[in-house]
């Protein structure tokens, strides 16, 4: 028995962090540049090509055994109390 996250899953992780990571790049470039319209164009650049790369690096840890533990339900478990 093993649980293994589904793809939507995978995909709603992905943007919640995209948007957190993203905004923490828009402000940096905005305190370094001050200018607004270079900010939010290098924050949409990154939260597309970033989105897509999480989602993968997220499969592909998915698939990786190491680290991972079987955890029996209660209810199947040897019944000894």
């Amino acid at each position: 028995m093993h649980e293994q996250e589904t793809n939507m899953r995978s995909v709603a992780k992905s943007i919640t962090f995209r948007i957190l990571a993203t905004l923490t790049t828009m402000i940096l470039v905005y305190i370094f540049f001050g200018r607004l319209d270079l900010a939010a164009l290098i924050g949409g650049l990154e939260i597309l090509i970033k989105l897509i790369l999480y989602f993968f690096h997220e499969r592909i840890w998915n698939r990786v055994s190491w680290g991972k533990i079987i955890v029996e339900d209660e209810k199947h478990g040897s019944g000894a109390s």
